[in-house]
């Protein structure tokens, strides 16, 4: 097998110098593979891959008179090997370079994604177990809801982010696939062998029926399922943003020395990455629309995706492993503020525990209806009140006290009740 180029920034998996050196590899992939088989001189592969280099200056140079790049990059190439290069090419046509080529890159970029992706995980599950047993509250509409903790917070997001881990594994086998099967893909004029061959050469598999090109079906996969994975960092990150807001202050992206948050109020600490993430996903949700609409193309094939992928499959890949990257460090050094989450869940006397209290009279025997507008009526008496307490409230109703002992409602207002069977979930996480 020929060996993958590693590198560790993925910009590089997406300049010109390594797209080529793609073609490269795949050009010679072939004449091993027409070598083995019989149907090219071995000398010649030797001295093709001894010799065989391209120079991209030169080659965007012959490309503005050919106005074509894979002939362009083949005569650069040519140039270099000498007579021995009437055999690299041959029975191709360009599609066979550019989209079994396109795949190694994409692959090499899932590598570098998958990477970050582990990083991510292993930053959410280290504070999901910090944070397993610090209680705040739940929302829903926005609304105080019922306690939670801040752990179990970041169990759902692990659990989100270990199903893109599987997504990632299955997209590495859709998309590692090549074609060499020429210019409709019926292999009039190079045997199916020589692209089983050179395929197993490269890592990949050949396609089950390509046409010209690998059905775009599979790079509308790919860039949905990148998609997907800056949707769930931008919930991530747009929780942060409300969790920071002044009026919660509940956890903080961590403000380094000498970081400013605004050029006329100095009092600012403002949740920039956080905000730069959730952009950054509209971008790639856009990206997933046009992958989508690549996949209708003329016949056997046309040309119509090929300016799109150019620009879409880098931002893509780039833009993802960048929002990876920046939200496991913002997880990592997130700021997290227990005090002001107990704070807020005891706002107005414990309104959250409205249920419990509900329950335990339903339990004594009150009707449901009668429990409900008793509870209610307390809790909305304390809601939003300077002085509002839903819990003295309660300990001081008649139709409260005549079913509850005291011992009974203090149970009703601790956050433990709410918590008691989080283990199990944090058990199915490894938290």
């Amino acid at each position: 097998m020929i060996e993958r180029y590693t590198l560790s920034e993925m910009g590089d998996l997406w300049t010109e110098t390594y797209k080529f050196k793609t073609w490269l590899q795949v050009e010679i992939a072939v004449c091993e593979a027409q070598a083995e088989l019989g149907y090219i001189p071995a000398d010649a592969v030797e001295e093709i891959k001894a010799k065989a280099n391209f120079d991209p200056e030169r080659i965007l140079a012959i490309e503005a008179e050919v106005r074509h790049d894979v002939i362009a990059f083949l005569t650069n190439v040519n140039e270099y090997v000498g007579d021995a290069g009437r055999y690299i090419h041959l029975g191709l046509t360009s599609s066979d370079v550019l989209d079994t080529a396109l795949a190694l890159q994409l692959v090499a970029s899932l590598d570098v994604i998958a990477e970050q992706l582990e990083a991510l995980i292993q930053a959410i599950r280290y504070q999901a177990q910090q944070h397993r047993n610090t209680v705040m509250i739940g929302r829903s509409h926005g609304i105080h809801a019922e306690p939670i903790t801040f752990g179990f917070k970041l169990a759902g997001w692990l659990a989100e982010v270990l199903r893109h881990r599987d997504r990632l594994c299955r997209l590495q086998d859709q998309i590692s696939v090549g074609k060499i099967s020429g210019a409709v893909g019926t292999y009039a004029n190079i045997e199916p062998q020589v692209e089983a061959l050179a395929c197993q050469k490269l890592g990949l598999s050949p396609d089950a029926a390509s046409t010209q090109v690998i059905s775009r079906d599979r790079h509308a996969d790919f860039v949905q399922t990148l998609a997907l994975v800056a949707a769930s960092i931008e919930r991530f990150a747009v929780e942060i943003r409300n969790l920071q807001r002044t009026d919660v202050l509940e956890v903080e992206e961590f403000f380094s020395k000498g970081q400013k948050g605004s050029s006329a109020m100095p009092h600012k600490r403002n949740p920039i990455r956080s905000e730069r993430l959730t952009g950054l996903a509209r971008i790639i949700r856009g990206h997933a629309v046009a992958a989508l609409e690549n996949v209708a193309l003329w016949h056997e094939r046309d040309i119509s995706h090929s300016s799109v992928e150019r620009v879409m499959l880098p931002d893509a890949c780039i833009l993802t492993h960048f929002m990876l990257v920046e939200i496991t460090d913002l997880v990592k050094h997130l700021l997290v503020y227990p005090e002001n989450m107990e704070r807020n869940m005891n706002r107005y006397g414990g309104v959250v525990f409205s249920q419990r209290v509900l329950l335990a009279l339903v339990e004594k025997g009150m009707s449901r209806e009668e429990a409900y507008a008793t509870v209610q009526s307390c809790a909305h008496a304390a809601w939003n009140q300077p002085d509002g307490d839903f819990h003295a409230l309660i300990a001081q109703n008649a139709k409260v006290t005549d079913h509850l002992s005291a011992g009974e409602i203090e149970t009703c207002f601790d956050p433990q009740q709410h918590l008691k069977h989080l283990d199990q979930v944090y058990e199915r996480l490894n938290i």
